[in-house]
């Protein structure tokens, strides 16, 4: 039987917000007001105490409701603004909630921000006993887990340095590691975790993955990286304005969220002026979309890629010599990594395009590394040199973790070789 270590029953939490007209003034200027017209300083104070300042309560969060059991992994996600902080905030119990209320079974260690619970003028050795103890551990158990945490944050050489000379990526190991390693029974992580490098971010979540499977612990992540979320929970909260929208499996999850994007603009331009002949018109863009062979949103790494531009005009016979250029660029580091041109595949869209209908391009295997890409689409019309039309679609590459140890670094960049694709036009809607 699962046994429930966290429970969440009419969750809310109220800010005031205070709305003031007219600009920002300096002290300075309010005493030289006060100085030279006194009178009007204390008439003006008065109509915004009557009319111009006025408050607003918000609220960050309203009726949230959930369990979560012994040794689950759940992610949270939702867009900035969602409620994401302030409930983990509340779950650790650095802020009451309004209403509602919270029960833990268990200690609870947190990493929300880049150095919470460090004291900036202590050294990394000093900070993580500082932080065994917050967490409840004796100085027993904090030495016996010592060498374990520093050969995990990588920092043993600025051990006896005071922590305000840290970089933030320094700070989040050392963090995260001792957090990892104090042994809490619930470790909740907010999306501080991506301010390390690629490699540390692997390494935690591959650390996360090992103390839920091999240790019971309970872990509330949440991530703007859909891949991680994937590869870690196997159940997702989406929070949308202060409350749950959906709570379910993380794949079911993550579609609907995806789907759901409306602060993503699918295309950037969709009107592309032309002229066929005698006759004026244009190619109007209507949706773009890329997935996987299968057809689904959830694109791994090994997995195919599908584009599909749809689209419709106002010509009435094919459309010829369309030239589409597509370029893969990855987000972090900002880099081209793979370019398929619609004129030099072996299979190509041919004599021209249907009035309407889609273009399509195909690929194998892309092996791409997991993070965030755009693919940048150029459409070329080869009989009228001066007209184009630049498309964006943002769209993110998994990376299966469990088929990996997270110890190993890979031994080559898997997007540096060629791979083989064509392209297509199909009628119709």
């Amino acid at each position: 039987m699962s046994q429930t270590i966290i429970e969440v029953n009419n969750l809310g939490k109220k800010y005031e917000i205070v709305h003031e007209r007219g600009k920002y003034m300096a002290l300075r200027d309010v005493l030289m007001n006060i100085i030279k017209s006194p009178l009007n300083f204390f008439k003006s104070k008065a109509k915004q105490v009557v009319g111009l300042e006025k408050k607003e309560d918000f609220w960050a969060l309203k009726d949230v409701n959930f369990t979560v059991n012994k040794g689950e992994v759940i992610g949270i996600i939702g867009r900035n603004g969602a409620g994401k902080s302030t409930m983990l905030k509340i779950l650790s119990q650095i802020t009451p909630p309004t209403t509602g209320e919270i029960k833990v079974f268990g200690r609870v260690g947190s990493l929300l921000e880049v150095g919470t619970g460090f004291h900036p003028e202590l050294t990394g050795r000093e900070n993580i006993f500082l932080n065994g103890a917050i967490l409840g551990m004796t100085k027993k158990e904090i030495v016996k887990k010592f060498d374990q945490i520093i050969e995990f944050a990588g920092i043993s050489k600025f051990l006896d340095t005071p922590v305000k000379y840290y970089s933030s990526g320094m700070y989040v190991r050392l963090a995260f590691s001792v957090a990892a390693h104090m042994e809490p029974d619930i470790l909740i992580v907010d999306e501080v975790l991506a301010v390390g490098d690629a490699d540390f971010q692997k390494k935690c979540l591959g650390k996360m993955g090992e103390i839920t499977k091999t240790e019971g612990r309970t872990i509330l992540f949440v991530s703007h990286n859909m891949a991680a979320i994937q590869n870690l929970c196997k159940k997702t909260i989406w929070l949308e304005n202060g409350q749950i929208k959906k709570i379910g499996e993380t794949k079911d999850i993550i579609n609907s969220y995806s789907s759901n994007k409306t602060d993503i603009p699918n295309i950037t331009k969709k009107s592309l002026p032309l002229k066929v002949g005698d006759i004026v018109g244009k190619i109007n863009f209507t949706e773009i979309s890329i997935t996987n062979g299968g057809g689904s949103e959830m694109i791994q790494s090994e997995d195919r890629l599908k584009i599909t531009l749809k689209y419709n005009s106002d010509f009435k016979t094919e459309i010829p010599d369309i030239r589409v250029l597509i370029s893969l660029i990855c987000e972090d580091p900002q880099r081209n990594v793979l370019r398929f041109d619609s004129h030099v595949t072996t299979k190509t869209l041919g004599d021209g395009i249907k009035p309407s209908g889609r273009i399509v391009c195909e690929t194998e295997n892309t092996n791409l590394t997991e993070g965030k890409y755009i693919a940048e689409i150029m459409i070329l019309p080869q009989r009228a040199k001066h007209s184009q039309l630049k498309l964006t679609k943002e769209f993110e590459i998994m990376t299966d973790l469990t088929k990996y140890d997270y110890n190993l670094k890979p031994d080559r960049d898997n997007s540096s070789y060629l791979i083989k694709y064509n392209f297509k036009g199909q009628a119709g809607n």
